[in-house]
């Protein structure tokens, strides 16, 4: 037997036929990545079905000296769950480690498995009257496993703060099969380096998330959902600002977004409508919230809030929502812009952030730059200019060819928006990961020191590099591709 056949041969042993799979139907349609920009290969896909099996099964990849590839709900934006072409790796699914392992209602906590699917989170702690305060678009496939690693973010950071926030404790597989068991939240704990939140955003290069203990919220009792026309981003800065001041912490989300946008989801949405009659170079979709049952004071402050926005010239015009429903078509329109910009054709999408205040300045600045240097492009940005993180898309000329584009034209068009972040000391990834898509980038602009301590951590919990290669962390000066 080979040596490949060797190591198959006891995966299946240790976790069954269920466990470990080499049928192409199973395994190939886990190895495109979500957005079709990466496909690769691999020798099996093991699903592992405890914490237990996943060391036994790491161990087993260390002695055999092959490279492993977690996976969540394979909903990533930066190919960071996908194999390379070699064929050399094995997938590890965690879809199968889905229990609610504990939910304490007193103190807010609930343990999981790392295979929980986010939506399914938000079920089980709504029906105990608490949230779990992230969501985003791929909520329903998205697993609590692939959102600590990729320390993703989503519409409410604004308020509660990325994963990163959300994570009171962790359990881990590390690269030789130990398992760190860190999931017992303390408040006050100086032992040393906070491990935990070295794991959280590795992107599955240092360790493999298993469980988790995450922090839940009360219910929300009540919310007001505003649509706003604007004339501008910076005057949307200056709602924010207004918004801050008037609503305080019950300020849960602000997003943007341009004209474009909007008229993008219309035209994809079908029986989609203008929350605003009146056209409006950039929108605003604010949501203010409470917790308490007993208070009716939200009409008060968002009536309050826009009636000086008005007389401020922040706003042009701007609607409330009537009821639950027209508060969903709302967020609706908002969560419905990649899929509509994706139908009209090909697109660099770019996760960015820069400091909140220089934004607009950003935008204003970036638009006219792209569009002037790469003819028949489009440039648009939108998403949650609360945190500073916009999504920023350049849409190809009308006859550009899907493919052929994005890696021509469409490289040259990345590297200059993230020359152009860098210039405005932002970050060219802001909740999406790095993944393989940015790891050449990040080489190329991050600080080096950074970069070196990345390095050397990786080195020293992962001396034979098996953990999720050619991901995240970029190869040193003058180093060969592994």
């Amino acid at each position: 037997m080979t040596d490949s056949a060797l190591f198959r041969s006891a995966a299946i042993d240790l976790l069954g036929p269920r466990g470990f799979t080499t049928d192409p139907e199973l395994v190939n349609p886990w190895l495109t990545d979500w957005r079709g920009r990466y496909t690769g290969a691999a020798m099996g896909l093991a699903s592992p079905a405890t914490t237990a099996q996943v060391s036994q099964f790491v161990q087993l990849c260390a002695e055999h000296h092959v490279p492993i590839v977690p996976q969540g709900g394979n909903s990533g934006m930066s190919g960071g769950a996908t194999p390379d072409a070699s064929g050399t790796s094995v997938l590890l699914s965690l879809r199968r480690m889905n229990a609610i392992r504990d939910l304490d209602i007193d103190a807010a906590q609930l343990t999981c498995d790392a295979g929980v699917v986010l939506q399914t989170l938000h079920d089980t702690a709504s029906a105990r009257g608490l949230r779990f305060p992230l969501t985003l678009g791929g909520k329903g496939s998205a697993t609590i496993g692939g959102l600590i690693s990729t320390n993703a973010g989503g519409t409410q950071v604004l308020r509660h703060g990325t994963m990163r926030a959300q994570v009171l404790g962790i359990e881990a597989v590390m690269a030789d099969g130990q398992i760190f068991s860190g999931l017992v939240p303390l408040k006050k704990d100086n032992r040393g380096f906070d491990l935990k939140q070295l794991l959280i955003g590795s992107e599955g290069t240092l360790g493999i998330v298993t469980g988790a203990t995450l922090r839940l919220l009360p219910a929300i009792a009540d919310r007001r959902v505003v649509w706003a026309g604007l004339k501008s981003i910076s005057a949307a800065r200056d709602l924010l600002r207004h918004c801050e001041n008037m609503a305080g912490s019950a300020l849960e989300g602000f997003e943007v977004l341009p004209a474009h946008c909007l008229e993008s989801v219309l035209a994809y949405l079908p029986d989609a409508r203008a929350p605003l009659a009146e056209n409006h170079a950039w929108h605003a979709l604010i949501e203010v919230v409470t917790e308490d049952r007993e208070s009716d004071h939200l009409d008060k402050i968002v009536e309050q809030m826009f009636e000086t926005a008005m007389e401020r010239g922040l706003t042009e015009n701007a609607v409330m929502a009537a009821n639950e429903a027209q508060a969903e078509a709302f967020w609706h329109l908002r969560e419905s812009i990649s899929p509509a910009e994706r139908a009209i054709g090909p697109a660099m999408q770019h996760d960015i952030s820069v400091p909140v205040a220089r934004m607009p300045e950003f935008i204003e600045t970036a638009t006219p730059r792209i569009e002037n240097r790469f003819p028949g492009t489009r440039a648009v940005g939108f998403g949650h200019l609360g945190d500073g993180n916009i999504h920023y898309h350049v849409l190809a000329p009308a006859d550009a060819v899907r493919g052929a584009w994005e890696n021509a034209e469409g490289k040259a068009i990345s590297a200059y928006v993230h020359d152009l972040v860098t210039e405005f000391g932002g970050s060219i990834s802001a909740e999406h990961g790095i993944g393989q898509m940015k790891r050449e980038e990040l080489g190329r602009l991050g600080d080096p020191v950074a970069l070196d301590l990345m390095r050397v951590i990786k080195r020293a919990l992962d001396p034979q590099g098996i953990l999720n290669p050619g991901k995240l962390v970029p190869l040193a000066p003058g180093a060969a591709t592994p």
